[in-house]
């Protein structure tokens, strides 16, 4: 399923006049674009395929491994070749707890850092959202939520959490992006996109599945780069597959207003 959800991003992004270029590290060479025999490998190495961060690029470039880039990875490599834009999921962000944990995603450190617009379903439901949007703030990150007062999340268009820019048009998004750069601001710009409406889940029924999640992985004491993977197959199993349905759907979406 992931092989053909990538083949119907990037064929959103070409039927919209843009070139698809999917990032990801191959037997420790980069890639910016891949064809057809490539993105079929990366969908089938499954645990084989590190999940690539930042910090993880040069190791992984180094032993010839093969990465699935994050947010953060994926931002930095499209920064090197001048591609301002660049559509995903979701976004990490602080997690719950982090008072404690400290666990906060790289995705912001780069955020904060790399001139690179993400166009996202924002920050992943599993996460502490009025945390993440404290954090982006004080990094000067311009959050715009697309046609959206309430940031989304994720699975769920609601999130409890006012959006912090409410843009209607692309035409504006735009501007402000170009902005930004005459402005010589070296941050990213986040575009929130919600969920289409009638593939949204309902958000007591994610937070439920949510905390669930959040329970078992505290028991199992699942902690660091394992927990996200982790929570979100559990949501997946809780909600009975409706939260793949809702991803699949969110994804596709995100690459046509990207």
């Amino acid at each position: 399923q992931n092989v053909e959800t990538a083949r119907r991003v990037e064929d959103v992004v070409r039927s919209n006049g843009a070139v698809p270029a999917t990032i990801a590290i191959l037997d420790g060479v980069v890639h910016v674009g891949l064809d057809k025999k490539q993105l079929e490998k990366l969908g089938t190495l499954g645990p084989k395929c590190r999940k690539c961060s930042r910090r993880d690029l040069g190791l992984v470039v180094s032993t010839k491994g093969n990465g699935a880039t994050t947010v953060a990875a994926t931002m930095y490599i499209a920064s090197m070749v001048g591609i301002r834009v660049f559509v995903t999921g979701g976004i990490g962000g602080a997690h719950r707890g982090v008072e404690k944990t400290l666990d906060i995603s790289a995705d912001l450190t780069e955020l904060a850092r790399t001139r690179v617009a993400v166009v996202c379903a924002g920050i992943k439901s599993i996460l502490d959202i009025p945390k993440t949007l404290e954090i982006l703030e004080t990094a000067g990150v311009p959050v715009i939520g697309y046609k959206a007062s309430e940031f989304p999340a994720f699975f769920s268009r609601k999130s409890g959490s006012k959006a912090p820019i409410r843009l209607d048009s692309t035409e504006e998004i735009a501007r402000l992006i170009v902005a930004n750069e005459e402005l010589s601001m070296q941050n990213g710009v986040i575009v929130a996109v919600p969920v289409p409406e009638k593939e949204a889940g309902n958000h007591s029924a994610i937070e439920t599945a949510t905390k669930q999640a959040l329970k078992e992985a505290d028991e199992r004491k699942i902690q660091g780069k394992d927990i996200t993977p982790f929570l979100l197959d559990r949501i997946n199993q809780i909600t009975g597959g409706h939260s793949l349905q809702a991803n699949v759907s969110l994804v596709l979406n995100n690459a046509k207003i990207g």
